[in-house]
């Protein structure tokens, strides 16, 4: 019995999707042929219902009907418009002998006498289609068993429904942050790219200008040029770790498992000394060993809280610098005397963009402690700040010296 269907184009994607999503039901073709079965019709199917069009997604047929998934039927020619309209059940056992189906299009066009049709309806309260089952032969449908068996697979069929078109949106979901991710990644990458050419080109004709001057003036303006260029290659590696960090894939570290640390912490405090030699430096840097660490990623946690010190402490008073290795741990302890850090407040120092105030050095970006705290955590350590006016501030990173488990 094959009718000619008239193939509309109502939202092909999201045709395609709902298709797709019931074929992926390993319970429906099974339903299907227990409705059959059952009612010893020969026609089942899982329909997709809309305002204006009706969509096969699913079916058995054993009558030779014609349709598959994909098949459109024109909406007005069957009677599941009647059922979204009501949102009930319709069940036909026998439509010629019907008083109210009888002289109905929908038998006649398609030359059915027993129908039923029931709802689908999703959690979110859409209507999604029909389940139903037609045969050109009359049956006995009109048994309530029947009817509920009919309800109970649809409301399954939505249940299950719901759960793969979740599903589904959800890997959408993730499948477009990670391409946004992706392109804001290689935003990030193009940037710090574009804005370190220059400032080489500005670092090297600074270093030339240090050997080649011999005018007084002119070297200390090449001096400044070059401190300033290295506290903008600074900032730039402070707002590319920041932005990995706001990403979710946090800052990157290349573990060495046998890193000396030593001589590596030296130089990064040698390099602050150098730049601010009327402070004082109590350094104390013993670690025993090697430690596993980044090596790289540990003198640039040192650089900022040895910074950090510098710019919020007593200038009259030594900023104390100590390292050392225990069983279990490695500690980094940098401290400073001047106002503390008011309890109330010292949750917050670790956030982005935050910046203490007690000191008159208002400069940078109020990143360097959130990276400080991302670099610890990226070697699965720990740091804490302890701040009193009697004691002065101090901050404490402690990592773990092997592997954990």
């Amino acid at each position: 019995m094959s009718h000619e269907v008239q193939v509309l184009t109502e939202n092909p994607q999201d045709i395609a999707r709902d298709i797709a999503a019931v074929a992926q039901l390993a319970a429906v073709p099974i339903l299907l042929d227990v409705l059959c079965e059952t009612t010893g019709m020969g026609f089942s199917a899982v329909a997709r219902v809309t305002d204006k069009s009706w969509t096969l997604c699913a079916v058995k047929d054993l009558i030779n009907f014609g349709l598959k998934p994909g098949s459109q039927l024109e909406l007005e020619t069957t009677l599941c418009i009647e059922s979204k309209r009501s949102r009930s059940a319709i069940v036909i056992e026998h439509a010629s002998q019907d008083p109210r189906y009888y002289n109905h299009h929908t038998p006649r066009i398609y030359k059915i006498e027993s129908y039923v049709s029931v709802p689908i309806v999703l959690g979110d309260g859409r209507y999604f289609g029909n389940l139903c089952a037609i045969d050109p032969r009359p049956a006995k449908v009109m048994d309530p068993k029947v009817i509920g068996m009919f309800q109970r697979f649809a409301t399954l069929i939505a249940l299950q429904l719901d759960s793969e078109l979740k599903q589904e949106q959800s890997e959408i979901a993730l499948r477009d942050a990670w391409a946004s991710n992706e392109s804001r990644e290689q935003f990030i990458a193009i940037l710090g790219h574009d804005l370190r050419n220059p400032l080489q080109a500005v670092t090297m004709t600074s270093a030339l200008m240090e050997t080649k001057a011999t005018d007084p003036t002119t070297r200390a303006l090449a001096v400044r040029i070059s401190t300033n260029a290295r506290r903008m290659s600074r900032l730039i590696d402070d707002i590319l770790d920041f932005a990995r960090g706001k990403l979710g894939r946090g800052i990157g570290v290349s573990i060495d498992e046998a890193a000396q640390v030593n001589a590596a912490l030296i130089e990064v405090v040698r390099e602050l000394q150098d730049g601010n030699p009327s402070r004082v430096f109590v350094v104390d840097i013993e670690a025993a060993g090697a430690v596993r660490c980044d090596i790289s990623r540990v003198q640039q946690l040192t650089s900022n809280l040895v910074g950090n010190a510098l710019a919020h402490g007593d200038p009259d008073q030594p900023v104390r610098v100590r390292a050392y290795t225990d069983s279990a741990e490695f500690v980094l302890s940098v401290s400073n005397a001047g106002e503390p850090i008011p309890a109330a407040i010292q949750a917050k120092i670790f956030e982005p963009f935050w910046r203490h105030a007690t000191g008159s050095h208002r400069e940078g970006l109020g990143l360097g402690l959130s990276i400080c705290s991302q670099i610890v955590r990226a070697h699965s350590g720990t740091l804490s700040v302890t701040s009193t006016k009697e004691s002065g501030t101090t901050f404490t990173a402690r990592l773990p010296v092997r592997a954990s488990s």
